[in-house]
């Protein structure tokens, strides 16, 4: 059975349009089955009624015209049940209903199998069959539970694509479809869709033996040279944009060209006899291939730029056509794989939004286009892309959802939200320069997040009080090596001297998980849980020590640094990370730096962590609580991934308890906290945790202003009774609604992302 489901899946997948998938499932079904009757239902979400779509053994006639509610007949009851329904005789039922049209008056036997695609019903798969004495045995069951399971992408994917096309599936208008995603880039965009292609196809270059290895070389160097003079035009466009962090994002894409990169590759193998086109399409392959396999998903988004590369270089060896894309004003760029490079081609000026099938938040073209402040929306795993050149689309980058063909009402609704974005700013500029202070004299620090240039000037202009966490990380992903000392320092130096006095934290090398760096891959199974973190430099000291030694240097003179330790599971590890730390100290004294001994910290983004605060507390100066990663853990759920990223919820009870006790355990041991992810930048889950005893608040730049101006207008009494009533309930969804509507009550309605929009939209 193995052999025919994966024809039948095969068969499905190059179908021209859903119709035509339906005919060959109905068709192909029943003679694997042998059995008489094969036919689906689908359940139209405009009328709410299943449909008769396609059938092998019905009356042809009634395809289209039978359809029945939720509520009615076996379909309807499978439907609504979730589950397989195996009769033997389907007329003896009580919910059996005749339908004359169809002639199934003829057929005994039945069994229908639900179609389920992402906890949603899309339909009904039936098989039935004359003899009233034949019942499907299990292994028919499971055959066609399993086909019902394989085919259901399939169908949602067909079915998108016609009410993309503008038809719902009885071929009335279709409008306001939508797509959830992974959030890339925060804000709203409406605009054009223009979709975007890989400039040439790899898979489909044969292997070929070359007589002239010489001239294939030199066919090939010019390829290499017109496409790094076609990316430094790209980045030269996009400078005036980005800071030199950013701009150097591009400099991976040159370094790959470098000699002794990939075209080093590619010419050994030129060189053993196979044609340059033949030569790049293996080299390529194996490096995506290589990637690709490590599980990381940092590692995965690099596979990207090789593989963009590498149908950049066979466009120049094809000497194709380059097709001229027309990009309108409001440009909201679609690809299957965005690369950097893309966006770069987009006149300045003109780029709204950014939606892509492939990728997730911590891609290159996510940490762009949030460097940029373009809205977008990664992972749009069931989204035809084809459709959607030329069509009107809404990016709604808060949320991770587009809408394609949106009505009048919807534009407007969205568009209101974005004039009330840019007014919402402008009002809240006034506090910049004012104290986080409720009106009962509750103090709170807002710091930011930090990990390029960029953020660092959003950060000053939005009245940040210090850095609560930067991300180390940024000067190593974007290079081929690790930076030098000298390297490091300046990075550092940088970030310290633009906040200075006030405090900048600084954690050390984290790596692992979904942040990986091409030059040291690590290759692991499931690297949220593997080696990541403190766990890697403590078992490289050499790079550890590098870091801190750095950072000590670029102290000097400002003495406004703190180290901060990321994935501490235990005292151990804080105890050897001290020791270094001390060791580095003395060192760069002894050399003649007039540094002070910073402050010392460790994050609380494990489980273990929570259970040992006052003995972590006991040894260092501070904790920060990284509530991304802790919700990440406490939940098992990866945030990044689309298919479960519904259920990573920051204000899940469990997270709630959690954070509470990490307050109360570093309080009663005299130990200040701090917290930095996203639910520290939510106006409600800031109201929280200040009533928690949070310190300090971490958050990204933009979420700032609305932060200050909440917490400024409250008093603590009424933000700990709040946090009494949500702290008493179970379900995180409940919970959220509870606090916004205590935030409208106490208008702040102004703050709050609509949760839905105003009209009835089919979701995809």
């Amino acid at each position: 059975m193995l052999s025919t489901l994966r024809s039948i899946v095969q068969e499905v997948n190059g179908a021209r349009d859903l119709q035509d998938a339906l005919e060959i499932i109905v068709s192909r079904v029943q003679r694997a089955m042998n059995t008489e009757v094969c036919s689906v239902y689908l359940l139209d979400p405009d009328t709410n009624r299943y449909i008769l779509m396609a059938t092998e053994g019905l009356y042809k006639k009634a395809v289209g015209r039978v359809s029945m509610s939720p509520s009615e007949g076996l379909i309807g009851l499978v439907g609504s049940r979730e589950e397989p329904i195996n009769l033997e005789d389907a007329t003896a039922h009580p919910r059996y209903r005749y339908f004359p049209e169809t002639g199934e008056e003829r057929f005994r036997s039945f069994l229908g199998v639900p179609i389920i695609h992402h906890r949603r019903v899309l339909g009904v798969l039936v098989v039935q069959q004359r003899e009233s004495s034949r019942c499907f045995d299990e292994g028919e069951e499971a055959f066609l539970v399993t086909i019902s399971a394989q085919l259901a992408g399939v169908i949602a994917h067909s079915e998108a694509t016609g009410a993309i096309s503008g038809l719902s599936l009885t071929g009335e208008q279709a409008h306001d479809i939508s797509f959830k995603g992974v959030a890339g880039a925060p804000g709203v965009a409406i605009g054009k869709g223009v979709v975007v292609y890989p400039p040439a196809d790899l898979d489909a270059v044969p292997d070929k033996a070359v007589d002239d290895p010489e001239a294939e070389k030199e066919t090939f160097l010019q390829a290499v040279s017109a496409v790094r003079e076609d990316i430094q035009l790209v980045a030269e466009r996009l400078a005036p944009q980005l800071r030199p962090e950013e701009q150097a994002l591009f400099e991976v894409y040159l370094r790959m060209l470098d000699d002794n990169a990939l075209p080093g590759e590619v010419m050994s193998r030129i060189a053993d006899g196979q044609w340059a086109q033949g030569a790049l399409k293996q080299v390529v392959q194996q490096y995506v291939r290589h990637f690709e396999m490590m599980g990381d998903l940092y590692l995965r988004e690099r596979a990207v730029d090789i593989r963009d590369l590498g149908r950049r270089l066979l466009a120049h060896l094809q000497e194709g056509d380059q097709q001229t894309v027309s990009y309108p004003e409001k440009t909201v760029l679609v690809s299957d794989e965005l690369t950097p490079a893309m966006l770069g081609e987009v006149p300045r000026g003109q780029l709204v939004g950014l939606v892509s099938v492939r990728g997730s938040s911590n891609s290159h073209v996510a940490i762009l286009a949030r460097a940029m402040g373009v809205p977008t929306v990664m992972g749009m795993i069931d989204m035809p892309v084809n459709q959607l050149d030329g069509r009107d689309l809404i990016v709604d980058g808060f949320e991770g959802q587009i809408y394609a063909s949106p009505s009048a009402d919807l534009r407007s609704f969205y568009q209101e939200i974005c004039d009330e974005e840019a007014a919402l700013f402008r009002g809240l500029e006034e506090l910049r320069d004012k104290p986080c202070v409720t009106t009962d004299g509750t103090r709170v620090s807002l710091l930011v997040n930090t990990g390029l240039m960029t953020d660092v000037v959003r950060s000053l202009s939005h009245g940040a009080e210090g850095i609560g966490l930067y991300r180390t990380e940024v000067p190593f992903m974007i290079n081929e090596r690790f930076p030098s000392e000298q390297e490091q320092r300046e990075y550092y130096r940088e970030q310290l001297e633009a906040f200075a006095p006030n405090a900048v934290t600084m954690r050390t090398l984290d790596i692992g998980g979904d942040k990986a760096l091409t030059y040291f891959p690590i290759s692991e199974e499931n690297p949220f849980l593997g080696w990541r973190g403190i766990r890697v430099t403590l078992d490289h000291p050499e790079i550890f020590l590098v870091q801190v030694r750095a950072m000590l240097k670029a102290s000097e003179g400002l003495d406004n640094l703190r180290i901060m330790l990321p994935m501490i599971s235990n005292v151990s590890e804080v105890e050897e990370s001290l020791h270094l730390i001390y060791r580095v100290y003395h060192e760069v004294r002894e050399e003649g730096y007039q540094i002070q001994m910073p402050q010392v910290g460790v994050m609380i983004e494990i489980p273990a962590a929570v259970y040992q605060i006052r003995e972590l507390s006991s040894r260092v100066d501070f904790l920060s609580v990284g509530s991304n990663d802790l919700t990440q853990y406490l939940l098992a759920v990866d945030r990044n991934n689309p298919r479960v990223a519904s259920l990573y919820h920051s204000f899940h009870p469990a997270v709630l308890q959690a954070l509470r006790k990490i307050a109360l355990d570093a309080h009663d041991a005299g130990t200040p906290v701090s917290i930095c992810g996203e639910l520290a930048g939510d106006p409600g889950g800031a109201v929280l945790l200040m009533a928690m005893g949070y310190d300090a608040l971490s958050m990204n730049a933009a979420s700032l202003p609305k932060v200050k101006s909440v917490i400024r207008s409250i008093d603590s009494a009424w933000a700990r009774k709040l946090l009494g009533d949500v702290l008493d309930l179970d379900s995180p969804h409940v919970i959220k609604s509870c606090i916004d509507l205590a935030l409208r009550n106490a208008g702040f309605g102004r703050y709050l992302r609509p949760n839905r929009s105003p009209s009835e939209s089919a979701s995809i």
